[in-house]
């Protein structure tokens, strides 16, 4: 197959499927978003890749922000018509479409409808109802009916899709009320790349050039946008400097990380260290660095919303601690894995108890840990998911 595979985050595990695909003899063009805060995965040609496997970066000259929600809506469309350029200049027979927001979706899905090519789309969150939940409260009018808006062409672009993958259960019952025929949505979780991330030393050379504390250490790598309270990190920082604990490390860039480092100069106390992402090639050093690793999400992201990066922890073979919503699909799997203690989102005295929990178990840490890289190895084989996206792909499956 000729596959147009547009993952507009850019992250780790979408790479290594569209890989995986060109292994197997397919062409694939691998398209993501240069305009984007977000975790990335290798986005750039490795000498073992397969002349099949090309990769683009689609990308506006600036960051899309996350929150002026204006200018976001005008770059969104610049990026649709760029897509769409992308989509042109390729001429796929089939298109796999994930994480794209709303605005550039449907103009793919209609260009795929024009030309009789078969668009999967690949649903790690449904726009329209994330936009409800998140904007109801900081834009009361203005938020519903935007995302009002969005939620009809969420509509639309799941009803012009040949089949739809869809991360978790959860989002079934949507769809069908949607009027998505059954046997078109297909449930395939997501992963991380195991084979990248093997377990590895405490102290490495990544911990030992970060200047790491040789004290317990808290690691939370990952995005903290409006789905995030970072005042979670903050709290548990305090305790851990009033106790002499240990510390308190944050990865990642934005609006929670600036109000961390506002925090940090007003409460010295607190135990945290802060520096933006880290390279891929050196997610494994710093995962390995933790002794903790930490997860949290706000209680509007309910189902909508599973942290990848919970997927990466669980291949580290370290314990985790989240603040997440019950029904969350991540907070399920840890839960029934053993693989971390978790609290509500808004509990916050809860989440500094759990974390001290675990700072004074290391036989429960270690229980933890185990539990999680045994649920990693058995479920993140990419040989079995890409033949699930390989049937879905070709019309084989629905």
């Amino acid at each position: 197959m000729r596959i147009l595979f547009h993952d507009y985050a850019g992250h780790a595990f979408p790479l290594q499927l569209s890989r995986s695909l060109a292994a197997r003899g397919h062409q694939v063009r691998h398209l993501y978003c240069g305009s984007t805060l977000t975790p990335q995965g290798e986005l750039e040609r490795r000498p073992d890749d397969p002349e099949s496997w090309d990769i683009r970066v689609i990308d506006l000259g600036e960051e899309i922000p996350k929150t002026k929600f204006l200018k976001r809506y005008g770059m969104e469309r610049r990026y649709a018509g760029l897509l769409a350029e992308q989509y042109g200049a390729w001429r796929p027979e089939v298109v796999i479409s994930g994480q794209t927001p709303s605005i550039a979706q449907l103009p793919l899905a209609k260009l795929c409808r024009r030309d009789n090519v078969r668009l999967v789309s690949w649903i790690q969150d449904i726009y329209g109802i994330a936009a409800q939940k998140m904007l109801r409260k900081r834009l009361p009018v203005v938020g519903q009916l935007a995302a009002a808006h969005f939620i009809r062409i969420d509509k639309r672009c799941a009803r012009m899709s040949d089949a739809l993958v869809v991360i978790s259960e959860d989002f079934r019952d949507i769809f069908l009320r949607w009027g998505i025929p059954d046997d078109r949505i297909h449930t395939i979780h997501n992963w991380a790349i195991i084979e990248q991330l093997p377990v590895g030393q405490r102290d490495n050379s990544w911990s030992r050039e970060k200047a790491l504390a040789d004290g317990m250490r808290f690691v939370y790598s990952g995005t903290l946008a409006m789905k995030h309270n970072p005042e979670l990190l903050l709290q548990l920082a305090k305790r851990l400097g009033n106790e002499e604990a240990g510390e308190m490390v944050v990865i990642s860039t934005g609006p929670g990380v600036e109000w961390l480092r506002q925090q940090q100069a007003k409460h010295p106390d607190a135990a945290m260290k802060l520096m933006g992402f880290q390279p891929f090639s050196e997610l494994e050093n710093v995962l390995a660095s933790a002794d903790v690793l930490v997860a949290i999400l706000e209680p509007d992201a309910g189902v909508f919303s599973v942290p990848s990066k919970v997927l990466s922890y669980l291949c580290a073979q370290r314990p985790l601690l989240m603040a997440l919503p019950a029904e969350n699909l991540a907070a399920k799997i840890v839960r029934e894995s053993n693989a971390g203690l978790l609290v509500a989102p808004d509990d916050i005295a809860g989440f500094c108890e759990a974390g001290m929990r675990l700072a004074h178990s290391p036989d429960e840490r270690a229980a933890m840990g185990a539990a999680g890289r045994a649920y990693a190895e058995a479920n993140f084989d990419i040989a079995k998911i890409t033949d699930r996206f390989e049937a879905i792909l070709s019309g084989q499956c629905g």
